[in-house]
């Protein structure tokens, strides 16, 4: 019987030895495969990185900032290579090395606030997709870099006025022009934004006339005339007005023209989807009358502006 009982106990020991060695495998396989690995094995999570949020509201600014602005309804049809910034949009003439027009929005609201810091840093225009002109080619031509949108439309805020010096905005103008006549129509224009709360303006080179030559290595068109036209949607006004590229003593009304007329000059068709329809007909008036101007401004020019060589 003793030897019976020894039996028995070794029995028992080995079984549950052997039980032992299969529980600890059995816990070895569960951990491997389980989901929660060894952490001194395994890499941690990396940690996730939100972006800061000052650069995402800088960015979203940013963005909004650069979405053009021009109501695409005031832009004539183009054959040249549109070109849209924030504040004006453009057709750029390769062969001319210049915009064939600029259009924008001038606003009243605008007009009032405080006016940014001109830069005076022309420079060329990367949107440009064949290359704009380039401030070198205006040098010792004895042109001025004329503007098209005049920065002092656009000077509301420091984008606005910095798009105006690409050279895309940019056209050779005669400096007794540039600083005379052409400098009172801007100025009136913005009188009649004032006036009226809002003007859509296009503006640009007649590049359909005989040019007075090039300049520069791009070979830049020197017009011999220009157009500017004007409409105030919330009076249903327009006028329209081209001028020689040259120093004049005659007042500006002298070359205010219907809209018809400067679409037959310069093969340009504007507003055409807002002149259209009972529209229509405003494109062939002219009420100068509508159009008031500063006399003391003009005097200015005579006697002070067309004077200006530099």
């Amino acid at each position: 019987m003793a030897r019976n009982a020894t039996a028995d106990s070794g029995s028992l020991i080995f079984k549950s030895g052997l039980f032992a060695i299969l529980a600890g495998f059995a816990f070895l396989i569960f951990n491997q495969f389980s989901g929660n690995p060894d952490n001194s094995k395994t890499p941690r999570p990396k940690h996730l990185e939100l972006p800061d949020t000052t650069t995402v509201a800088a960015e979203t600014n940013k963005n909004t900032q650069n979405a053009p602005t021009v109501p695409a309804e005031i832009l004539p049809e183009t054959d040249g290579e549109l070109v849209q910034h924030t504040y004006f949009s453009l057709s750029y003439s390769e062969n001319d090395e210049q915009a064939s027009w600029v259009a924008y929005h001038l606003t009243r609201a605008r007009l009032n606030e405080n006016w940014a810091e001109r830069p005076n840093t022309f420079r060329p225009d990367p949107a440009v997709h064949t290359e704009s002109a380039t401030p070198r080619d205006y040098s010792s031509s004895g042109y001025d870099k004329g503007h098209l949108c005049p920065a002092a439309d656009m000077a509301f805020n420091e984008n606005a006025i910095d798009e105006t010096f690409l050279m895309s905005n940019i056209s050779p103008q005669v400096p007794g022009f540039n600083k005379g006549i052409w400098r009172e129509l801007e100025e009136l224009t913005r009188d009649w934004a004032r006036r009226f709360g809002q003007l859509y303006v296009v503006t640009g080179p007649m590049l359909r006339q005989e040019a007075l030559g090039q300049i520069g290595f791009s070979k830049v068109t020197i017009p011999s005339y220009y157009f500017k036209v004007l409409y105030a949607p919330d009076q249903q006004r327009a006028i329209a007005f081209m001028l020689p590229n040259t120093v004049s003593e005659r007042p500006v009304m002298d070359y205010a023209y219907t809209i018809d007329a400067v679409e037959k000059s310069s093969g340009i068709d504007f507003f055409p989807q807002i002149l259209k329809g009972l529209n229509e007909e405003l494109e062939g008036s002219l009420d100068k009358n509508a159009w008031p101007i500063n006399r003391q401004r003009y005097e200015k020019r005579l006697k002070s502006w067309n004077l200006q060589k530099q």
